[in-house]
């Protein structure tokens, strides 16, 4: 068998009206590679003139990576940034040594009878070496990513190597993250490129060689290393392929904080509470720190 384990994911409320799917980190599984989190936003319908708020927040020791498959979302961060985002283009927010955020619907949306929304949102975590880089961002448009299609398939590489391309997104470890779409039929080899592979079923059902399967949607297929691995679509799919060389030392997670020291974690969460982070501009509104709690350890080396 070449799956090592099945995350089989569960709704739950982001914020009032909206759903979330997490695949990472679950008690089956805390890292894939550098991927510490991974959350299906949606599809929703945002209705009566409502949207996604997610107010000022902070991150350390990690990059967000934002991809929409349907719908808008506008980004503003503590460096000035403003940026919207569109189906299959790629904020890559790079925390380091500490950044704050807003990602929220515009406000012409609003009044759009039906606006949809839809997407994934992941973290990588940093290198250690790199915990404490200046925060940057960068956005790449969807004409800049490589897309490979044929026999059925097409796939848009979001970030580091695969299928012989490489994403203009810099990443600071190897790693791969793709955008793979499948017709009914269709089948799609997974190359052994690096020690951790995933597979996170976004829409259809995938099966592999075998008779392993059905795959369904939400669930999160995370491979055997050196497996040879085939996809194939049972219907029209949409999977999201993720991976990368595991991180040097353990990671500790504690609400929107990452890092190798849980001291490190401490210090983030009281420059939240005294007001330490910089200040996301045009925003008046702060997601508070929630009720303090240990920061528990997920990858040991």
């Amino acid at each position: 068998m070449s799956i090592e384990t099945i995350v089989v994911t569960r709704e739950h409320e982001l914020v009032e009206g909206f759903k979330v799917r997490r695949a990472l980190p679950t008690a089956r599984r805390r890292m894939v590679g550098p991927f510490i989190f991974l959350d299906q936003m949606g599809p929703e319908i945002l209705r009566d003139g409502r949207g996604l708020d997610v107010a000022p927040h902070p991150h350390i020791g990690l990059a967000t990576v934002t991809y929409l498959f349907a719908g808008e979302l506008l980004h503003r961060d503590s460096l000035g940034v403003v940026q919207r985002i569109l189906p299959g283009e790629v904020n890559w927010m790079t925390a380091g040594r500490g950044i704050a955020h807003s990602e929220r619907t515009p406000q012409e949306l609003r009044t759009a009878p039906g606006a949809p929304l839809f997407g994934i949102q992941s973290w990588v975590a940093l290198p250690q070496s790199n915990e404490e880089d200046a925060p940057a961002f960068a956005h790449h448009d969807a004409g800049e990513l490589p897309v490979s299609e044929g026999e059925g398939k097409r796939v848009r590489l979001i970030a580091g190597s695969l299928y012989g391309a490489r994403s203009p997104a810099r990443t600071l470890s190897e790693m791969f993250y793709a955008d793979a779409s499948l017709e009914a039929g269709a089948r799609l080899e997974l190359p052994n490129v690096c020690e951790e592979r995933a597979a996170y079923v976004v829409s259809g059902s995938i099966e592999l060689p075998g008779g392993e399967g059905p795959y369904e949607a939400g669930q999160l297929l995370v491979f055997r290393p050196g497996e040879a691995v085939t996809l194939k679509a049972n219907e029209r799919a949409r999977l999201m392929l993720l991976g990368g060389e595991p991180l040097e030392g353990r990671r500790h997670i504690w609400w929107n904080f990452v890092s190798s020291s849980r001291e490190r974690i401490e210090q983030a969460k009281e420059d939240w509470k005294e007001g330490r982070f910089a200040r996301v501009p045009g925003e008046t509104e702060l997601i508070p720190l929630p009720e303090s709690k240990p920061a528990p350890v997920v990858r040991y080396p």
